[in-house]
């Protein structure tokens, strides 16, 4: 494995990780500490790497050449009956995980702009552009509304009340059948969003840089 076939592999790492982070933070912000209770707020990688999901997977991808590269940190815990907010709490917790993906893109995108004044190599820019890049698909991807993406918790919140309760149902029935509801994802993504999230992924990443 090349050196930055594994520099981009632990970049997925600590991106996941810190998304994850982001979620209990938010959670504990909002009056539930079920994730500081279990260690889920330390950066600590032990606590939140997924042997499958958060190294394996992403390595295969890596290696098989793909397009995209793709990975993720167990869940971290929350109880939403905890939070103070409870019309926008969950949607709050579960944009925190794709907004720290955006705030990692764009440091990294402010360091490849200055990368001149900063006299940074060519190998650390296009690194740096890899970690844009997939940040920005980490963040746009967990934004669909399907679970048990984060969007699933989002996209109801902007429904009108009959559709937010039947979509409600759906989303609960699908996180009691994470196998069911990752082939799902799978299913569409492979179909239908693969190509269409590659180039909303590319577009805004050239625009954060350029």
């Amino acid at each position: 494995m090349e050196p930055l076939q594994i520099a981009l592999i632990l970049a997925l790492i600590i991106s996941v990780i810190i998304h994850e982070m982001a979620h209990g933070y938010a959670a504990n912000y909002l009056g539930d500490p079920t994730a500081r209770l279990q260690g889920r707020l330390s950066p600590n990688p032990i606590v939140h790497i997924d042997p499958m999901m958060s190294v394996i997977l992403p390595a295969i991808l890596i290696l098989s050449g793909s397009s995209f590269v793709f990975g993720a940190a167990k869940p971290v815990p929350y109880n939403p009956y905890n939070f103070r907010n409870q019309k926008w709490g969950e949607a709050f917790v579960a944009f925190a995980g794709p907004l720290s993906n955006i705030c990692l893109a764009i440091i990294f995108a402010g360091l490849i702009r200055f990368s001149d004044v900063l006299n940074l190599s060519e190998t650390f820019v296009y690194l740096a552009f890899q970690i844009v890049a997939l940040n920005i698909f980490l963040a746009v991807f967990n934004l669909v509304p399907l679970p048990p993406l984060d969007g699933s918790k989002i996209f109801p919140k902007f429904l009108p009340f009959s559709l937010q309760m039947k979509y409600e149902r759906f989303r609960e029935f699908m996180e009691q059948n994470v196998a069911l509801a990752f082939g799902l994802v799978i299913v569409v993504f492979i179909l239908f969003l693969g190509g269409p999230l590659s180039d909303l992924t590319r577009t805004i990443s050239f625009w954060l840089v350029s």
